[in-house]
């Protein structure tokens, strides 16, 4: 079996590529919306077939690629039923398999962390990935979501402590480098679930832990409902669309038709030669080099409807992914970038 664990290093999460050899099917395991690319690209260099992108549950830290990676390669993706995910095409529970050439996949419940938390478990190849219900010496936390410590601590020790002590466990995140682990070193020094550690004991350790407010998490709940793919509303700042790599973008027509005078800030990432060389720039822009975005934009108001510009889109596509994942909320590259608003005749 083919198989190859990716990191994205801004959430410290994992994602699992698995593959038959043979039929070249694969799944991929909790896909991070910023690294899609990075993943397409590996998929198509090995010349797999994508069969199905898989969540472990809806998660709070990061926007799953799964709905982006469903229209670029028309895999199916797989959300816990009752998980409240409807865009899902397949509703996983307790006891399904996923097929994947030769190799099967089943899926086992292990609500807590969330309502919604499934580990996928390779029982022939002694592996199990285990998402947010199990960490390397951890656990998931459980005052969101749904979640609740004594379903967690009853998940862990029915279903996964219960597996062979040499049995690999992947986790969905890992916070000091650490890669994998197994059952049997878990059950000895996990200092919140193992060591004979009871279940009272278990909630109260959770009880006390005092976390603070999920950094990301009023963002990236809505969007996992959908997929992964963010929408815009009827009473939206704008006419967004979002392309197959889920770039937000507004027309030229539409910067030049409402610009400045809708109240929204239009920012050009170009070089201050671009800005004043032969494209020109769009009237009432602000240049702020690509380079410097992120630190000229981290005293910005994150409610702000900020439009992105750039000379053909690349830049400013890249600009306005990065200040959604900053958790600005109102954000689109104007399509084209000045290329397009010199094509459609607007003054320079």
């Amino acid at each position: 079996m083919l198989f190859r664990q990716l990191f994205d290093p801004e959430t410290c999460t994992y994602t699992y590529l698995l593959a038959d050899e043979a039929t070249r099917e694969a799944v991929l395991i909790d896909a991070v919306l910023e690294q899609v690319d990075r993943d397409a690209e590996l998929i198509e260099q090995l010349e797999l077939t994508l069969r199905y992108v898989l969540d472990t549950h809806v998660h709070a830290d990061h926007v799953t690629g799964a709905g982006v990676l469903r229209e670029r390669f028309g895999a199916k993706t797989l959300v816990a039923d009752g998980a409240g995910v409807e865009c899902a095409d397949v509703a996983g529970n307790n006891g399904d398999i996923i097929e994947f050439g030769q190799h099967t996949l089943e899926v086992c419940s292990t609500p807590g962390h969330t309502s919604g938390d499934l580990t996928f478990l390779l029982p022939n190849e002694g592996i199990a990935f285990t998402g947010d219900t199990l960490l390397i010496r951890g656990c998931g936390r459980t005052d969101f979501q749904q979640g609740d410590a004594r379903t967690l601590y009853r998940s862990v020790h029915g279903r996964i402590f219960t597996l062979p002590d040499d049995t690999l466990l992947y986790p969905g995140h890992d916070y000091h480098g650490r890669t994998v682990t197994t059952v049997g070193e878990e059950k000895r020094f996990n200092p919140r679930l193992g060591g004979g550690r009871s279940e009272d004991a278990f909630v109260e350790i959770m009880a006390a832990l005092k976390l603070p407010y999920p950094k990301r998490i009023d963002a990236s709940l809505p969007a996992n409902q959908n997929c992964g793919v963010a929408t815009q509303g009827a009473g939206s700042w704008a006419p967004v669309q979002r392309t197959a790599q889920n770039v937000p973008e507004v027309s030229a027509a539409w910067v030049h038709r409402r610009g400045a005078d809708a109240g929204v800030r239009i920012v050009d990432v170009r070089s201050a030669e671009e800005y004043a060389g032969g494209l020109g720039h769009v009237p009432g822009s602000d240049l702020i080099p690509l380079a410097t975005l992120e630190a000229e934009a981290a005293t910005w108001d994150r409610a702000a409807s900020l439009v992105v510009v750039c000379r053909s889109g690349r830049r400013s596509a890249s600009a306005a992914v990065t200040l959604e994942r900053l958790d600005f909320t109102a954000v689109a590259s104007m399509r084209g970038g000045m290329q397009g608003w010199n094509d459609a005749g607007y003054r320079r």
